[in-house]
Formats: C-alpha cells, sequence, structure tokens
C-alpha cells in the first residue's frame, strides 16, 4: 500500500514537472514570437517588429539613418572579429566603426531612400513582367554605379586619403569588383522585394543583404591585408606583426 501511494505520488509530480516544463517553453516561444512578430496585437500587446515598421512608415528616413548607421558600425565590428583585426590597444573597436555608422546614417541612407523611392515612382502601379524586369535593369544600370561610387569613395576616406588621386585610385581598383558582387545580388534580392516586400520595406531590406556581403568582404580584405603586412614586416624587419593590424595609411 505504501509503495503504491510512493509510486503514484512520483508518477503525478514527475507528469506535474512535465507539463510544467512544457508549457514554460511553449510559453517562452510564444512569447518570443509575440514579441517580434506583433502576435498579440489585438490584445494589445505590440511587437518590436510591428513597432518598427510603423516608424518605417511614420518617419522613414529616420528610421533608414538609425538602421543603416547600426548596421554599418556593426558590420565593421564584426568584420575585425572575423579577421582579428585590433587597433594597438587590442579591441575590435577601432576608429573605423564610428566613421562606418556615420557613413550609413548620413550617406548611404539618405542616397538610398532618394534613389529607391525615384525607382519606385518610375514604375508605380506597373506590374507586369516587362515592367519589373526593366526595374531590375535601371537599378542595376543607374542606381547601383552610383551607390557604389559613392560607398567606394567613401572608404577612400575613411581610410585616409587625402587626395583627389588616391580617392581614384580607390574608385578605379575596386569599382568592378563591387559591381560584379551587385549585378549578382542585387537582380535577385529585387525581385524578392518586388514579390514579396512593401515599398517601405526595400531599403532596410537591401540594407540587411548589404550588411552580409559587405561585412563578408570587409573580412576577407582585412585578412589579405594584415597577410601582406605580416609578410612584408617578417621580410623588411622582423618582429611582432600585431603592431602592423590598424588601418593602411596613404
Amino acid at each position: 500500500m505504501s509503495v503504491k501511494f510512493e509510486k503514484d505520488t512520483i508518477k503525478e509530480t514527475t507528469e506535474q514537472v512535465g507539463n510544467i516544463a512544457k508549457g514554460g517553453k511553449h510559453d517562452l516561444v510564444h512569447d518570443l514570437g509575440t514579441a517580434i512578430t506583433g502576435g498579440k496585437a489585438n490584445e494589445g500587446t505590440k511587437g518590436y517588429l510591428a513597432a518598427y515598421m510603423k516608424e518605417l512608415q511614420t518617419n522613414p528616413l529616420r528610421t533608414k539613418m538609425l538602421t543603416s548607421g547600426t548596421l554599418s558600425g556593426l558590420q565593421e565590428i564584426l568584420a575585425s572579429w572575423i579577421a582579428k583585426d585590433r587597433n594597438k590597444s587590442g579591441n575590435y573597436f577601432t576608429t573605423r566603426v564610428p566613421k562606418m555608422a556615420a557613413y550609413g546614417a548620413f550617406i548611404s541612407a539618405p542616397l538610398g531612400h532618394v534613389l529607391v523611392s525615384i525607382l519606385q515612382k518610375l514604375f508605380h502601379g506597373r506590374t507586369s513582367l516587362k515592367a519589373k524586369i526593366l526595374q531590375i535593369l535601371l537599378s542595376n544600370l543607374v542606381i547601383a554605379p552610383i551607390q557604389n561610387t559613392v560607398y567606394l569613395i567613401s572608404m577612400a576616406i575613411i581610410a585616409g586619403a587625402k587626395s583627389i588621386h588616391q580617392v581614384h585610385a580607390t574608385w578605379k581598383a575596386g569599382f568592378m569588383p563591387v559591381m560584379k558582387v551587385s549585378w549578382i545580388t542585387s537582380p535577385l534580392a529585387l525581385a524578392f522585394a518586388q514579390k514579396f516586400l512593401p515599398e517601405h520595406t526595400w531599403v532596410p531590406f537591401f540594407n540587411i543583404i548589404g550588411f552580409f556581403i559587405g561585412t563578408y568582404v570587409n573580412s576577407v580584405t582585412k585578412k589579405k591585408r594584415l597577410a601582406a603586412l605580416r609578410k612584408r614586416y617578417q621580410d623588411e624587419r622582423g618582429g611582432r606583426p600585431d603592431d602592423y593590424s590598424g588601418a593602411p595609411k596613404y
């Protein structure tokens, strides 16, 4: 009798604990989904994504500036961490981080806002396959070259270029490689945006795509530069290569 009672008690306790664990996990996942997507909007709970989308509609330029600035600064930190590119203090938060954030907020975002708005106005109400293809072509042949040119000029200045010749050399060396990446990724991203996204979300969506591509390109560039600096230092002087982990000087 006593043994049976103990077994029943243990069984009931185990079932209760299991139910609590399952319920807790379900509630956590549910609450997380609610917070991100605004799933309980009808119950008075507003999700972060819903709030962001509302800001994107009511204050489009400001929201795009904050988004682009944050992603640009984060991209620089992440690329430095991947490439193990530290400053002289051993930190990944280099002087390039606030500069990249400023570029994203005050140059990239306003430029993208204006150019994409023009593109959308030109094709407003035109939903045919021909119109979509023309929109993709115009984006790749006109808008992408403008944005990439501004990007390369800005990167040259951030890297320390002090003359027109140095800026032009940076643009000349990087323009076609950057354009090739744009011609591969931009048509796919724009086709996806045309099909699935409202127009006011296009610029942040393109910023996110650019964040991943930019982080990869930036990290690879940093690794190559660090390898070249180490080799040059070892060949010419020998010593500790970490002293040369900062940005290149013109």
